[in-house]
C-alpha cells in the first residue's frame, strides 16, 4: 500500500531539476559517467548536510542501510566512498554554485516583503566575511598564515529573509575589502560594512552605480565639515553632518561630498561614527541600519553551527568549494520550504526535524499542503512542537 513519497524527496522536489540539468550540461558534469552522475552526487551531500555525516564513510554506512529506500530517494547509482570522493573531485564546483544561485533567486522572490525591522523599501545588503580555519598541511593550496592555511567565506546578506544573493570563496589571504571589485552592484540598493571596507575609491565606484553604502571611520578619519544638520540628541545622536575629505589621496578617490552621523549607544556605552552616501535618511534611521549588520554575523554563526561547511569530505579546492555550495543550496531550499508552507518554526527547527525525518514515508501530524512546480501537487508535512 502505497503511503507517500520520502520527505527527503519532497524536499528534493523544491528544487527545479530542469535548471540542475541545464547546470550539469553547461560544465559537461556527466560526460565519460557511466554510474553515480552529478544529480546522485548532489542527493548523497544533501542528505549528508540534511542528517548531520561527518565522513565518506559516515554517509555509505548510513545510505547503504536504506538500500530498499535509495531508488526512492533518486539516488540511481551505487553509494560507495569510491565513487562519491571521486565525484566531488573531479565534477566542476560550478554545477551547484549556479543551482544555489537559480535557489536564491526563488527564495528572494518569496522574502521580497519580508520585514526585517525598518520600515523601507529599497533593498539591504549586509557585507561580510568569516573565515574557516583548515590545516595547511592538508589544505596547502588555501594560504593564509605560515603555518596556517584559511579560506574566506565572502557574503552579501539580503535582511529581507536573511538569503545569501553573493558569495566568493578565496583562501584565507585575500582582504576583505577586495571583494569589492567584484560585488554586483544593485542601483537604489543599501549596503552595509564595517570598517574594513573602508576604501575610497571602491566606496566611490558604488556611489557611481547609484548605489548607497552605510559604513564606520576609522580613528584617523580627516575631514572639512560643510554644514552640520539638526538632530535630537535624546534619540542618542550628537551630529549630522555634510562633509569633504581633505587627505591628499583620500580627496583624489572620493572628491565628491559624503555625510557623517555620529551615535551614542546607551546600552553598550560606544560612540560610533558612521559614514554613507545617502543624504535622504533620517540619521537615526542610518545609525538603525548599520544595526541590521548584525544579522550577517548571525548568518555566519548559523551555518557554522548547523552545516557542514567546517569538516570537509577532502581536501582539494574543488571538494570543498563543492561541499560549501551544495551546503549553501540546501539552506535556501530549507528557506524556500519554511516559506512556502507558512511554518511558523525557525530555520534551526525544522533542520532538526528534517535530519530525523529523511526517511520517514507518507504523512506527518501537522498538515500543509502547496502546489509544486510543473503543475505537480505534493505535501511536506512536519511535526511541529
Amino acid at each position: 500500500m502505497y503511503t507517500g513519497k520520502l520527505i527527503f524527496s519532497q524536499v528534493i522536489d523544491l528544487m527545479p531539476l530542469h535548471t540542475f540539468r541545464r547546470c550539469v550540461s553547461r560544465y559537461q558534469g556527466n560526460n565519460n559517467v557511466r554510474s553515480f552522475n552529478c544529480l546522485d552526487q548532489y542527493l548523497c551531500m544533501a542528505f549528508a548536510q540534511l542528517t548531520y555525516r561527518e565522513s565518506l564513510r559516515d554517509i555509505e554506512a548510513c545510505l547503504r542501510a536504506q538500500q530498499q529506500k535509495l531508488y526512492h530517494m533518486g539516488i540511481r547509482g551505487t553509494v560507495a566512498r569510491s565513487n562519491l570522493a571521486d565525484a566531488n573531485e573531479q565534477r566542476d564546483w560550478r554545477i551547484y554554485a549556479d543551482l544555489a544561485h537559480s535557489l536564491i533567486i526563488t527564495a528572494r522572490t518569496l522574502y521580497s516583503n519580508e520585514p526585517f525591522g525598518i520600515d523601507l523599501q529599497q533593498t539591504v545588503y549586509a557585507l561580510d566575511a568569516t573565515t574557516i580555519d583548515l590545516c595547511l598541511s592538508m589544505f596547502p593550496w588555501a594560504t593564509f598564515r605560515q603555518t596556517k592555511a584559511a579560506i574566506k567565506l565572502h557574503t552579501l546578506l539580503d535582511l529581507r529573509g536573511n538569503i545569501p544573493t553573493f558569495i566568493s570563496i578565496t583562501d584565507g589571504k585575500v582582504h576583505d575589502v577586495n571583494i569589492l571589485d567584484v560585488l554586483p552592484i544593485e542601483p537604489g540598493a543599501f549596503y552595509i560594512m564595517d570598517r574594513g571596507y573602508l576604501d575610497y575609491a571602491r566606496l566611490l565606484t558604488i556611489s557611481q552605480a547609484a548605489g548607497f553604502f552605510v559604513t564606520r571611520t576609522k580613528s584617523n578619519f580627516k575631514c572639512r565639515r560643510i554644514y552640520s544638520h539638526h538632530v535630537d540628541r535624546s534619540t542618542g545622536l550628537r551630529y549630522d553632518q555634510t562633509i569633504m575629505l581633505t587627505g591628499f589621496y583620500s580627496l583624489k578617490d572620493y572628491p565628491s561630498k559624503l555625510r557623517r552621523i555620529k551615535y551614542y549607544d546607551s546600552d553598550t556605552e560606544k560612540t560610533l561614527v558612521f559614514l554613507t552616501n545617502n543624504f535622504s535618511l533620517p540619521a537615526l534611521t542610518i545609525s538603525q541600519l548599520y544595526r541590521c549588520r548584525w544579522q550577517v554575523e548571525l548568518f555566519f554563526k548559523w551555518i557554522k553551527q548547523n552545516l557542514r561547511i567546517k569538516n570537509f569530505y577532502g581536501t582539494s579546492e574543488n571538494v570543498v568549494k563543492t561541499q560549501i555550495w551544495i551546503a549553501i543550496s540546501v539552506y535556501v531550499l530549507v528557506a524556500i520550504l519554511k516559506k512556502r508552507l507558512n511554518i511558523p518554526a525557525s530555520l534551526y527547527t525544522i533542520l532538526q526535524i528534517l535530519s530525523v525525518s529523511v526517511f520517514v514515508r507518507g504523512v506527518v501530524r501537522g498538515v500543509a499542503s502547496i502546489r509544486g512546480v510543473a503543475s505537480t501537487h505534493f505535501t511536506i508535512l512536519i511535526c511541529l512542537p
